[in-house]
């Protein structure tokens, strides 16, 4: 028999590995380490279907390259690292997970803004480097407990962010750019982006990145912002301008960044910078920037990889695969609306 060829661009789960084995002759990145982009085109060159991650970017010129590809299942929810509207002209399907990643994204926003306001990890640095003698009158934060937090984007993540700040007997304001209704989240108070960047002590970003998104929080935004105020980011990198958050932070003006996304990962801009900004680095005392862990939950990554390894698997035996996010001619299938990420697209330059 012949098998349809099918690769997996970065190391998954067994359980991923022997679902897609039993239904295509596999390739699988053994590694940590991303493929370079050279190495995954000869890969993919006679494949037709290809498990995607956030390190891959699945350009026009990839999709020109590899004429049997008919399906990308991407272990994503945001997908701008994919030009969607080729693989639509090229008959390829792309689908998504749309939701698995929300709960544990939230999760960890929380834990940034715990740890960047009560000084957690330099607290840990303290002690490990000098030891411990006792309390003294030192690393004075901030708490959450009747703090304004301002969340900028109201999908899954923004909802489920608010949802787990409600012990905190927060303030909430949201920027909700579907304009829901205000009746289902009586907890919370819907305001222009304005006016949120503005009265804000903490301000998490839960937005795609998009032209209109990058660098939405750059020198004129800053400049509205509370003094003090501090910024959550466990959405995208490039949505802030990191250079305009160091001199920010260096001028005193905010008091705190936290990041678990940095612009440097942003494949969709070709004038991305290729390291997180030195001054981010160099600051423990104001900043938390831990390595894209926002869905590192041991049974969430299982069910993403498994989620996305389903959707290849069902466009191999005919079947229309569940989180399409495109419907290349001659395909039935049902387009998730509600896919918050724009699909992917050249921002460069975008503001």
């Amino acid at each position: 028999m012949n098998r349809k060829k099918v690769v997996v661009t970065n190391r998954v789960f067994p359980e991923t590995r022997s679902l897609l084995e039993a239904h295509a002759t596999t390739v699988v990145n053994e590694d940590e380490t991303p493929w370079p982009a050279e190495t995954l085109l000869d890969h993919c060159r006679d494949a037709f279907g290809l498990m995607a991650f956030m390190t891959d970017r699945i350009d026009e010129a990839f999709i020109a390259a590899c004429p049997d590809l008919r399906v990308v299942g991407a272990a994503l929810k945001g997908y701008d690292n994919i030009d969607v509207d080729a693989c639509t002209r090229a008959g390829v399907t792309v689908t998504i997970v749309p939701d698995l990643l929300t709960v544990p994204t939230a999760e960890l926003a929380i834990g940034l803004m715990l740890s960047l306001g009560r000084n957690i990890l330099e607290g840990d640095r303290t002690i490990r480097k000098e030891g411990f003698a006792g309390w003294r009158p030192a690393l004075y934060g901030a708490g959450l407990d009747g703090a304004t937090v301002g969340i900028l984007g109201f999908g899954l993540v923004g909802q489920a962010i608010a949802e787990r700040l409600q012990p905190f007997r927060c303030r909430i304001l949201a920027a909700d750019m579907a304009k829901r209704s205000s009746a289902a989240f009586p907890f919370v108070t819907f305001a222009e982006m304005d006016r949120v960047i503005a009265e804000a002590d903490w301000l998490v970003l839960a937005l795609p990145l998009t032209a209109q998104t990058q660098h939405l929080i750059g020198r004129s935004a800053l400049a509205r912002m509370k003094p003090g105020a501090r910024i959550v980011n466990p959405a995208r990198g490039s949505l802030v301008d990191e250079v305009a958050i160091a001199d920010a932070l260096a001028a005193g003006h905010i008091a705190g960044y936290a990041a678990d996304v940095f612009e440097c990962e942003d494949w969709a801009r070709e004038d991305r910078p290729r390291e997180i900004e030195p001054r981010l680095l160099g600051d423990g005392a104001r900043t938390v920037l831990t390595p894209h862990i926002g869905s590192a939950v041991i049974d969430v990554r299982r069910d993403i990889e498994l989620s996305a390894a389903r959707s290849i698997v069902d466009v191999l035996a005919g079947r229309p695969p569940a989180y399409a996010v495109n419907a290349p001619a001659g395909t039935l299938l049902e387009v998730i609306e509600d896919a918050e990420p724009a699909p992917y697209k050249n921002i460069s330059g975008g503001r």
